[in-house]
């Protein structure tokens, strides 16, 4: 597959909400492409819109106006059960704030999504194969002496590598990642970022990250600044805004 081939793309993406009576626009005619093997880094301040960008293209949201493309064909008016069946199965996503299930250890929440698949989408795999691929996962995001632990036993930093692990179990397409080190010291969030920057590079891996914070920047292959609901620019941190 050419590393030039588009494999997310938006078009013409505008989100409103309504409140008081009034409009409330929050996403303004949004255009962007991701190539395959891309990183893209939407950078902006708090409230411009970045994370509803990200979930409007991961599914989890839908457009007032405009269409998503995955591999060139129209994603956006699908039903829900299709939409959620193409997150679990093309989509992976890493949250500030985890998002792992509290009764469950690093293992089972590494296993869940594809459980999923197997329980509802009529997926033939057994549980042993998928156990050992969370293992697998788990030793490479450096927890292998803590798959049997359970959320309340880790600490921040861990519970993101969990969830780091588990969202790339199902081998995603794109990679969404929203703000993954909001919640973490810096010291953390730095063993992070380079762990994150190791999965790029071990697969190959497609993604779509969102932060406000500037430093961050330089993680990006390709930096999408983002201001009131608009692309106002493209570059490193010496030619972005906010």
């Amino acid at each position: 597959m050419s590393s030039d081939e588009i494999i997310l793309k938006a078009v013409g993406i505008k989100k409103s909400y309504y409140a008081g009576g009034r409009q409330l626009p929050v996403l303004r005619g949004i255009d962007l492409s991701i190539k395959r093997g891309e990183g893209v880094l939407m950078y902006g301040p708090s409230g411009a819109g970045k994370s509803t960008l990200l979930h409007i293209l991961g599914l989890i949201d839908v457009p007032t106006e405009g269409d998503i493309y995955l591999d060139g064909e129209k994603i956006t008016a699908l039903p829900a059960y299709q939409r959620a069946r193409l997150r679990n199965e093309k989509f992976g996503f890493v949250f500030q704030f985890y998002h792992l299930l509290p009764d469950f250890n690093a293992l089972e929440n590494t296993m869940l999504p594809l459980l999923m698949r197997r329980r509802f989408l009529n997926w033939f795999v057994g549980k042993k194969a998928i156990k050992k691929k969370a293992e697998e996962l788990l030793e490479i995001v450096g927890l292998k002496e803590r798959m049997k632990h359970n959320p309340s036993e880790l600490s921040g930093g861990e519970r993101q590598r969990v969830a780091i692990a588990r969202a790339l179990i199902t081998e995603p397409q794109v990679l969404f990642l929203d703000e993954p080190t909001g919640n973490l010291d810096t010291e953390t969030a730095d063993s992070i970022l380079s762990l994150l920057k190791g999965m790029k590079s071990r697969f190959n891996q497609t993604f779509l990250m969102v932060t406000h914070n500037k430093a961050l920047v330089s993680f990006g292959t390709r930096v999408i600044n983002i201001v009131d609901g608009r692309i106002v620019g493209e570059g490193n941190d010496g030619s972005i805004k906010g």
